[in-house]
């Protein structure tokens, strides 16, 4: 599908870096996923660890696992929320060299760092492998649901949760004199202890307890908490709730009253007190009919379903906005003074393209950034820096004019995709119907993505019905465009005028023709936190090497796992239904080889090559294969020596009918009957004899045999005499009978026998004769 990450603000800018890795990829299929907070990523001296399994590790391994990690996007490491954050994460946060946020782990037994970009694509890779695993496809595209409009990212269920261990850690250093935050195991016990405590206070409003055994120095703690209390220890973070709301409608330009209904997800709106915080402010009760764990994940699929060919869905629009205001700033050509244009205001539609007109006569920077800081919930307001390059003055001096097309992409992602520059080209008489052709091919040409450009909008200081950029030291403002912007090219002398002569003046001379040409120039983008290709590059190589490392690990794995469940299977079963199907001296050594096994297991081989575990399977094998495979005939061969028997009672049956003159074998010839007969014989003398064997052996012994030779004996006895028994008897052919001109068919004896009754009848009437006065009507057949 075409691609689909949906986002917003200065968060989304690593996004591009990863589609870019994600460029490298093929194939098809759309997936889906919920980043949520609880995405955890643990490191071993193996491999990694990612979902579920890698949340169970978080504490046994708190120092390799990494988790709440999403906030550190776009921040550096001195940004002062990334000081007051690392302190209460059980990994190390570093600086990097670009002077963001570094995770450093101890991975296959050497310390690593990973940025937080290379932590996302881990989870995203993890993700993209659990949808293909689930769709049987490739997936290389998805949609990606990112918080825009009116959001606090400081106000949410882990800011609740903060709340109940802030209070804990005071009351159990009071009570049990321990300082929960000196051991980040106990601080993440107690982490989740209280977001259980949390969800129970939700539907409970009486008192409830918060046990927790062998906390710290081997002593147990406790304590309570009830709705009320919590309420009141999170009275802070409440009253935070309407902020966001009031920002809403007021972007929104809506009324509490244009709002018909409300819909509220994600896990902390199940906290009653937030609930009624947001109904008190829409004056109405809220709807939670959809899922708040999941209604964001179905909203991304909706997405990825609309923009898959391979589904239809019903016709409706979408239209993303740009949550934050975009402008740019320059320097004038000859001047130390800036020009300022807001691009892009709060809210407006993306995606969105918009062409822009400069006076230059050289090279020109433009930068762009968020033009109300304060309301960026991240300190980094600048999105990047654009040369324009190969910019030069016109031929005779005067300043060109530069075409600027500057665009808020599907990704939310700000850059400035094209500039050209009108270039003016003298031409000769005799070159003036080609350069006529030239600007009309111009004026014509099509964008070359038309979906890209479809809004496109011209902040051209020519049309003066609009705020302009203008340059050269001028202003933005609405004033009348500057007569240094005005194209000569679109000046079409008078052809009254220009056939005008004057008889006492000399001809004028003719003026040189003007050629336009469009010049496409090069753009070098500086984008802040933007990830270089040399480093990007890295980064997938990386990636591809821990991928393949975490295959070899996987595989090891289930080869040591594979050993671990022979043993535990077989001795259970040796002592079982395998018991009769192996001598005693065997049974013995058998169960002590096992036994040895799982020692090796536990010892030796706790982490050994996966070769070791593979030739190990097959030495266990070779003396477990052949009982099974004993206990297994046993179970089978019965019951094919049943249907085998089946078979040859029914074609015996049918060829004793056939002696005896039974009509419905009558049709079938001798001699292919006899080859039935023979057959069966031959069989049955097969099977007899093989069961006389089978009888002579023990259950210990291998058997004589199999159930599948036994099979392939009914599959040969049903070839050969199916074919001859179910010959159909050739068909008896009816008396014809004779169709008359308008009637039924009728036989011909009971035609003359007809002929015979009416003689001496009323002859039939001819054509066209009427009888008017007959009652009876008269039977005709119309065509």
């Amino acid at each position: 599908i075409a691609t689909a990450a949906i986002l917003g603000g200065p968060a989304a800018h690593w996004v591009e870096s990863f589609e870019k890795a994600r460029e490298e990829g093929s194939g098809s299929g759309t997936w889906r996923g919920r980043w949520r907070r609880r995405s955890v990523i643990s490191f071993g001296s193996k491999n990694r660890t990612i979902g579920v399994a890698a949340k169970n590790q978080q504490i046994t391994h708190a120092n390799n696992t990494v988790s709440n990690f999403k906030r550190f996007h776009g921040r550096a490491f001195n940004d002062p929320f990334i000081q007051k954050e690392k302190d209460n994460l059980s990994y190390d946060l570093v600086q990097l060299k670009n002077g963001g946020v570094g995770i450093k782990v101890m991975y296959m037994d050497e310390e690593h760092l990973f940025s937080v970009e290379q932590i996302t694509a881990m989870l995203l890779t993890k993700l993209k492998e659990t949808a293909e695993n689930n769709l049987k496809k490739p997936v290389t595209d998805c949609v990606i649901s990112v918080l825009g409009t009116a959001f606090d990212p400081f106000l949410g269920g882990k800011n609740f949760d903060e709340k109940l261990v802030e209070h804990f850690c005071a009351e159990f250093k009071t009570k049990y004199k321990l300082d929960a935050k000196s051991k980040i195991r106990a601080l993440l016990r107690l982490y989740q202890e209280c977001e259980k405590l949390k969800k129970l206070m939700s539907s409970n409003s009486t008192d409830l307890p918060l046990n927790i055994e062998c906390f710290m120095n081997d002593k147990d703690v406790s304590g309570k908490m009830n709705r009320s209390q919590f309420e009141e220890l999170c009275a802070e973070l409440l009253q935070k709730i309407e902020v966001p709301l009031y920002s809403l409608m007021e972007q929104t330009h809506l009324k509490v009253e244009d709002v018909s209904a409300v819909e509220i997800v994600g896990g902390a709106t199940r906290i009653p007190a937030v609930k009624e915080r947001i109904a008190k402010f829409f004056g109405k009760d809220i709807s939670t009919t959809l899922n708040a764990d999941e209604a964001v994940a179905r909203g991304c699929a909706l997405q990825c379903a609309i923009l898959s060919p391979a589904f239809k869905v019903r016709e409706f629009s979408v239209t993303d906005a740009v949550p934050f205001p975009i402008s740019l700033v320059w320097n004038h050509d000859s001047e130390d003074t800036e020009g300022v244009h807001e691009v892009f205001s709060r809210n407006h539609a993306a995606p969105f393209s918009k062409v822009l007109t400069f006076l230059r006569r050289g090279p020109f920077e433009l930068e762009a950034f968020y033009s109300d800081p304060q309301g960026v919930p991240y300190p980094e307001a600048k999105i990047g820096r654009f040369v324009v390059q190969n910019v030069s003055a016109q031929k005779d001096g005067e300043k060109s004019r530069v075409k600027v097309k500057v665009r808020v992409n599907t990704h939310g992602i700000f850059t400035i995709s094209t500039a050209s520059m009108v270039e003016k080209v003298p031409t000769e008489e005799n070159e003036m119907s080609s350069a006529e052709a030239d600007m009309e091919c111009l004026n014509q040409r099509p964008p070359e993505n038309p979906d890209a450009d479809k809004n496109v909008q011209q902040d051209n200081s020519e049309a003066g019905t609009q705020p302009q950029v203008q340059t050269d030291a001028q202003q933005t403002s609405q004033s009348p465009p500057s007569p240094e912007l005005t194209s000569e090219e679109n000046k079409i002398p008078d052809a009254d005028k220009a056939n005008e002569k004057k008889v006492d003046q000399p001809p004028e001379a003719k003026k040189p023709k003007i050629k336009v040409v469009n010049v496409e120039l090069p753009i070098e983008a500086n984008l802040v936190w933007q990830l270089g290709k040399d480093l990007l590059n890295m980064y997938i190589e990386t990636e591809g090497k821990m991928i393949m490392q975490d295959k070899l690990e996987k595989e090891r794995n289930d080869a040591k796992n594979a050993v671990e469940e022979y043993v535990y299977e077989f001795r259970d079963k040796l002592c079982g239904p395998y018991e009769k199907f192996i001598c005693e001296q065997d049974h013995q050594n058998f169960l002590r080889l096992l036994t040895e096994t799982e020692d090796w297991l536990y010892e030796e081989g706790e982490d050994q090559a996966k070769q070791a575990y593979v030739d190990k399977l097959e030495e266990l094998m070779k003396i477990g294969t052949p009982v099974k495979v004993r206990f297994q005939e046993a179970e089978e061969r019965p019951k094919m020596f049943e249907e085998l028997g089946q078979r040859l009672q029914h074609y015996a049956k049918i060829a004793a009918d056939f002696r005896n003159k039974d009509e419905k074998y009558n049709h079938i010839d001798e001699s292919e009957m006899k080859k039935v007969e023979k057959s069966v014989n031959e069989v049955m003398e097969w099977m007899n004899n093989v069961m006389n064997a089978q009888a002579k052996k023990s259950l210990d012994q291998d058997p004589v045999v199999r159930a599948q030779e036994i099979k392939t004996k009914i599959k040969e006895l049903n070839n050969t005499c199916e074919p001859v028994v179910t010959q159909p008897k050739p068909k008896i052919e009816s008396p014809k009978l004779e169709r008359t001109p308008n009637g039924p068919n009728i036989d011909k004896k009971e035609e003359d026998l007809e002929d015979k009754n009416n003689f001496g009848a009323e002859p039939p009437h001819q054509n066209g004769e009427c009888y008017p006065n007959e009652k009876n009507s008269v039977n005709m057949d119309l065509d």
